[in-house]
């Protein structure tokens, strides 16, 4: 993308390379420590996808689907409107969005007008005032999908450029989904999804901060936490709570109180 492209300058809190491969991480690491929860990590992730392929002229809608046997849900998105359109996929059972989450891999469409796709849904969803748009999966383990969903008001609107970074972004945002989903299948009570969402989230920030000081690996960080663990026989959520308050976080809510 071009210095003076005015997608480069949406937002003044968004530096003109923030999709970078270095940065990316780095930036997705702090939405998790500014995030009370999951679904507000995914909702900034909507709203930062929005901003970034959104132009003055043409806004860009963002969201985030869920798929899970016999389920299709928006878990996030960048407004109302936003998921308001992924719903019209979810009539139609078909459209870019899911299909790149049911089979991995993205779709685009650079003219709803003109394509011929998806059954009557590119008819329908043009009639909703979007002409283009892009799907990207999110990897997810086990039978669980995701997908990153982009719609624009005008034609031909995403460039290869886009398309590459919004897979960046997709990427480095899986982990973050992964971890959602695995919480979500191992308890269906509201006090044990509150347990287990506080210890997971405080070791995958803690995991974060050792990340960021060390430039190492998820994996090496967790082993460094470990070994903290194993080595002062303390409980491994605890090591990592002591790791977010010593550089000024505080455990971060989870909001799953009934």
């Amino acid at each position: 993308m071009s210095d003076n492209d005015p997608r480069t300058d949406i937002s003044a809190d968004i530096p003109a390379d923030a999709f970078t491969d270095v940065s990316v991480p780095g930036m997705l690491q702090d939405m998790v420590l500014e995030s009370n929860d999951v679904e507000g990590f995914l909702t900034n992730l909507a709203k930062l996808a929005a901003e970034r392929f959104s132009s003055p002229d043409a806004e860009v809608l963002a969201a985030v689907t869920l798929l899970r046997p016999r389920t299709k849900v928006t878990v996030a998105s960048s407004n109302e409107h936003a998921q308001k359109m992924d719903e019209v996929q979810y009539k139609f059972d078909d459209g870019p969005c899911l299909r790149a989450a049911r089979e991995e891999k993205t779709y685009t469409v650079t003219d709803f007008r003109t394509e011929s796709r998806f059954g009557q849904y590119p008819e329908a969803i043009a009639g909703h005032g979007v002409l283009s748009a892009m799907g990207i999966p999110i990897p997810l383990d086990g039978d669980a999908n995701a997908g990153l969903n982009l719609y624009a008001p005008t034609a031909r609107h995403f460039t290869a450029e886009d398309i590459a970074e919004a897979e960046l972004l997709a990427r480095q945002a899986s982990k973050a989904l992964r971890m959602a989903v695995r919480i979500a299948k191992a308890t269906d009570t509201s006090d044990h999804l509150k347990a287990a969402m506080s210890s997971r989230t405080v070791i995958d920030v803690a995991a974060g901060i050792v990340m960021a000081q060390n430039r190492c690996s998820h994996d090496t960080a967790m082993t460094i936490l470990k070994a903290a663990s194993s080595g002062r026989n303390i409980k491994l959520n605890s090591v990592a709570a002591a790791v977010v308050q010593s550089m000024g976080h505080g455990i971060p809510n989870t909001h799953f109180d009934g």
